[in-house]
């Protein structure tokens, strides 16, 4: 099987393998099976698309929506590096997923409207499908409502056009959407499950998604949290690109 590629922006190391492990655990993949760049502590290397099955991309602690004078050359770099990758991947309509930070990636490249107008703090929402939503591959086997773990501070306010909704919460509209037939993102995290929210919590206390004092409340809430359902998104994105 062509491995499937990683792409990481996460410059605390515990944070970045942890996202690796949770995407390789619940993608079915072996360590071989899934390579991994991360993007933050260097160009991004050129991508031979003939050499993956498809692409994932994690989360991020960076905004694509934040005004450029305030954004660091890190980050940047990284937003020209995955926009130049996104230029050959949309038009291969080549197998991309991009969870959470994939919003602000693949719908910026699109012309969606990314701002903070749907921020969410982190916790678990009820996602509901959209009728197109109970009809893809990638969401197949998924109950018409789920919980999902978030934690954002800008979302996607108008699709791109062309774009399919395929989810939504009650606090933010677009939850998850396809471009072409098979370029994905979501705004919750697939690759979280309730010990992964906890590190990252614990890890992300001080980058201002929350007061660092009410970290253990957030630990707290996601203890008791019933989230099980997102990642088959994961085995169901493995399953159907995998290929030889």
């Amino acid at each position: 099987m062509k491995p499937f590629l990683l792409i990481a922006t996460r410059a605390e190391d515990a944070a970045a393998d942890g996202e690796y492990q949770a995407f390789q655990r619940f993608g079915g993949l072996e360590p071989n099976q899934l390579h991994r760049v991360r993007a933050e502590s260097g160009p991004l290397p050129h991508v031979d698309l003939e050499h993956y099955s498809g692409i994932m991309v994690g989360g991020s602690p960076f905004n694509s929506s934040d005004p450029e004078h305030q954004k660091s050359e890190v980050q940047r770099r990284v937003e020209r590096d995955i926009g130049g990758l996104l230029d050959r991947v949309v038009a291969a309509d080549f197998p991309f997923l991009g969870a959470c930070y994939g919003v602000g990636t693949l719908g910026r490249h699109q012309g969606a409207v990314i701002d903070r107008t749907f921020s969410e703090p982190i916790g678990a929402v009820p996602i509901t499908l959209a009728a197109e939503g109970a009809a893809d591959p990638l969401l197949a086997g998924l109950p018409s409502s789920f919980d999902a773990f978030v934690g954002h501070k800008e979302a996607c306010t108008t699709l791109p056009d062309g774009a399919v909704l395929l989810a939504s919460s009650a606090t933010c509209p677009v939850q998850m959407f396809r471009i072409r037939n098979n370029l994905y993102a979501t705004q919750f995290h697939p690759e979280l499950d309730v010990d992964g929210l906890i590190q990252r919590i614990d890890i992300y206390r001080d980058a201002g998604y929350f007061p660092p004092a009410e970290a253990e409340d957030y630990m707290g809430r996601a203890r008791s949290a019933r989230v099980q359902w997102p990642a088959t998104i994961l085995r169901n994105f493995v399953s159907r690109y995998a290929t030889a």
